[in-house]
């Protein structure tokens, strides 16, 4: 099977499913991190699969994240030690076997204000949290915890208000590009013969009787309706689930509740600290976690029950994040720090509480009605377990034994031989004349399959130049994203192949015309299409500014929704 998800794949994959002489084993509903994750579940089992995304991989909470790879060390605290272990082993899987490449980890300080009874309790728990890492019967990936004297902490920290702490804790947890993970596992799906396409929105299901035996979706690039026939379809759409579940016309098994989180980016220079910060809230946790030449700064945790694609973030939301992040920091941040906001949506499973931060993070799979499988809440982390626990309810109705699941052993494309070409990228770097740096962002980017890129560069020498505005990454990563990844919009490259939107002081303004007209060679758009797709662009980019100047959610929600969809 071939590695690229362009074009051709796509209308490859769309025949396939649309076939009427060919009926699934399994089709998920959902390209977000559980969905893609189900899939790769399901066709590494000897399943014929499919898996359609209404927008583009890890368009919604899955590309919005605090972009962390972790136990949840705050679970603790609620005594839900089952939570985080199982995260935990998830953590040490993805960093160690099936995603070196993309998870790399992260050392946070936990600094301490009572310096012998808080030290002991925070030391008591993170040996636990330590303790549970190295209970998978797999290296963790990371270092044990350590302490810090108040010297070591001035030392390590310099950007610290001075006497605020007395000292604290370090310890380890990983990070991720979670947008690009999600991309390179529906690739990996793919890779394997699962038949997968973005911009397919589901509009009704196929029912025989009570059972489930399909859906109705419409391809949203050439505005045509078709079936698609499946002995099990597997709803796996986060914060859109009970929407989904509406369609079938039965009663919700469970309710999935919305929470908003925001993060701030800011540069790096603008807090000296060798650590990311985790810092206790009245209601939760505050995180400042090193992201390249960056900090990222979040997350408030609130209701949301407004539009649940483009969730928008408030002046209010903010300065709430700069107030408390402040309360710290030696030089304090202000709006004119901030390069980039994005908010993202937690799909958590409702309860008694009617506080979010309250709400489980735990994954719940139920089987409404024959033939249809949900599940629902998780944590990014544990998207490996939530989708295996959705395939084993698949498998479990399906006639004929059913192998159990291999994820724990499949890496993700790039992952093989990513660490060998990590040793060599002083040589690889000589080979194709590109600065060692720039290798070294590629093959954290791509793994072992930086040399596509390279071969690009190779192809068109002036792929190399970085884009306008955005110098971390080149022009060849464009036509990449285009040929090989499934990007169909400006928008997708942007905001999820890259980070562009969220990392450049113009939001990607001035790469946009640079980053279409690359686009357009790859995807054969008119000059019309290419202008269509910039003013678009930079209508999203207008719409954001514009609504984090306002205070309330629906004030913020209203201007957001001014900005036109990316379309076909």
């Amino acid at each position: 099977m071939s590695t690229r998800l362009g074009p051709a794949e796509r209308d490859a994959a769309i025949a396939r499913l649309r076939d009427p002489e060919h009926e699934l084993d399994v089709l998920v509903i959902g390209g977000g991190i559980t969905g893609t994750g189900a899939a790769l579940d399901a066709v590494t089992r000897g399943l014929s699969t499919g898996l359609v995304e209404s927008r583009d991989w890890g368009f919604g909470t899955s590309s919005r994240s605090s972009k962390l790879v972790h136990g949840g060390i705050r679970y603790l605290e609620q005594l839900n030690f089952s939570l985080v272990h199982e995260a935990l082993v998830e953590r040490g899987l993805l960093l160690q076997r099936i995603a070196p490449h993309l998870v790399r980890p992260v050392r946070f300080l936990y600094p301490i204000t009572k310096p012998v009874i808080e030290r002991v309790y925070v030391g008591a728990g993170m040996m636990l949290y330590d303790l549970f890492a190295r209970g998978g019967g797999r290296r963790p990936g990371v270092p044990w915890h350590r302490h810090l004297g108040r010297r070591r902490l001035a030392r390590d920290a310099p950007g610290l208000r001075r006497g605020v702490f007395r000292g604290g804790l370090s310890y380890s947890d990983a990070q991720v590009d979670d947008a690009r993970y999600v991309a390179v596992l529906a690739r990996t799906a793919a890779s394997y013969g699962a038949h997968i396409a973005s911009r397919v929105r589901v509009e009704g299901f196929l029912k025989v009787g009570e059972r489930v035996v399909g859906v109705t979706a419409r391809d949203l690039q050439r505005d045509e309706v078709f079936e698609i026939r499946a002995k099990q379809v597997v709803n796996a759409t986060g914060v859109w689930t009970s929407e989904l579940q509406e369609l079938v016309g039965e009663r919700a098994t469970f309710q999935v509740r919305a929470s908003k989180g925001i993060h701030l980016v800011v540069p790096r220079d603008r807090f000296r600290s060798k650590y990311g910060l985790l810092l206790r809230t009245e209601k939760s946790v505050l995180f400042v976690i090193p992201w390249g030449r960056h900090w990222l700064i979040g997350t408030t945790d609130t209701d949301w029950e407004l539009d649940k694609a483009h969730p928008a973030a408030t002046a209010a939301d903010i300065d709430y994040l700069l107030g408390h992040v402040n309360r710290v920091l030696k030089t304090p941040l202000g709006r004119d720090d901030v390069e980039g906001v994005f908010a993202g949506l937690r799909p958590l499973l409702a309860g008694e509480s009617d506080e979010t931060s309250k709400l489980s993070r735990e994954h719940l799979v139920a089987q409404p009605v024959p033939g249809l499988v949900m599940v629902a809440g998780g944590k990014w982390t544990t998207y490996r377990v939530m989708a295996k626990d959705a395939i084993d309810a698949a498998a479990d109705a399906l006639d004929g034994r059913v192998p159990a699941s291999i994820t724990e052993d499949i890496p993700l494309l790039g992952a093989e031989g990513y660490r060998a070409a990590w040793n060599r990228r002083s040589r690889i770097a000589r080979a194709f004349g590109v600065h060692p740096t720039r290798i070294e962002h590629l093959l954290r980017r791509y793994g072992s399959l930086a040399h596509e890129v390279l071969d690009l560069i190779r192809e068109t020498p002036e792929l190399a130049d970085p884009l306008p505005g955005a110098d971390d990454y080149l022009g060849a990563e464009v036509v990449y994203a285009a040929s090989h990844e499934g990007a169909l919009h400006l928008d997708d490259v942007l905001a999820r192949r890259t980070r562009i939107s969220i990392e450049a002081w113009d939001r990607g303004v001035s790469a946009a015309p640079v980053a279409a007209a690359l686009m357009a060679g790859a995807l054969g758009w008119s000059a019309e299409r290419t202008r269509t797709e910039v003013d678009r662009y930079l209508a999203r980019v207008a719409a954001e500014r514009a609504s984090q100047r306002e205070f309330t959610d629906e004030a913020a929600d209203r201007v957001r929704l001014e900005a036109p969809e990316p379309g076909a």
